[in-house]
């Protein structure tokens, strides 16, 4: 077990330092998708009163889809095809839009029946919740991955993400707990989302603030990367075939 979680770590580290050396213009894609956050919340705000406003959470709900399905089209090319173009950043807002739409869906059924059972559960409700959070984020935390490089819909999706997690827990878990301790120590940030796309950068504007929060996103880039390769490795392999194909790794 510890020669596979080595080896496997050894591989996709090489692949991904050359991936993020290819491909370093995703460090500021972050900046690019708060913009359009930021001009979506101004707009839905200003045009969306009165009754309209009801349809508000449903905009920004398609929004978020949107960057988050152009976000996993950038990391479906570099792990792919180890590129990205303009145009894989103007095609990516739609192509995996109606996929991470129903799972949003699904979610949203989810948090029906779990706001029934907190209803219930009296003062454990708070406990019972973040219980459940810490399960969703661990159980489904390979949900990404899974979305850009497998062709499964929605509910298919979430079912692989499960089976992976049950069959690679502890070669997925290992490397994704050492980016994050190292991503928190940099940036204090906690990351508690499983479609994180971007760190925010807050209202400080200072230039410490600036360069503590690029290189932030320059490991958060380097993480993403290093998940999808270490994720398409783990998922089309088995430990007894990477064991006796190694050299074919290399």
């Amino acid at each position: 077990m510890l020669q596979d979680i080595i080896m496997v770590n050894r591989v996709t580290f090489r692949k991904s330092v050359q991936g993020f050396k290819n491909n370093w213009i995703l460090i500021f894609t972050g900046l690019i998708y708060m913009a359009i956050n930021i001009f979506a919340i101004i707009a839905v705000k200003t045009l969306l009163r009165g009754v309209l406003s009801i349809l508000a959470g449903f905009i920004m709900l398609v929004v978020s889809s949107c960057l988050i399905s152009n976000y996993l089209y950038l990391l479906f090319n570099i792990i792919n095809y180890n590129k990205i173009t303009m145009d894989d950043f103007k095609d990516g807002f739609g192509y995996f839009l109606r996929k991470i739409y129903g799972i949003f869906f699904i979610a949203w059924i989810g948090s029906y029946f779990l706001s029934a059972v907190l209803r219930m559960a009296g003062g454990n409700a708070i406990l019972i919740n973040r219980v459940v959070s810490i399960v969703v984020l661990v159980a489904l935390n390979p949900l990404p991955e899974t979305i850009y490089q497998k062709h499964y819909s929605s509910g298919e999706s979430i079912r692989y993400a499960l089976e992976f997690m049950e069959e690679n827990w502890l070669n997925w878990l290992l490397p994704n707990v050492i980016f994050y301790l190292i991503l928190y120590a940099i940036t204090n940030t906690l990351i508690v989302g499983i479609f994180t796309t971007y760190l925010s950068i807050g209202y400080d504007f200072t230039i410490k603030r600036i360069g503590g929060y690029i290189l932030g996103q320059a490991l958060f880039s380097f993480s993403m990367i290093y998940r999808g390769h270490l994720f398409k490795l783990l998922s089309t392999s088995t430990r007894r075939k990477r064991r006796y194909m190694d050299k074919l790794y290399d």
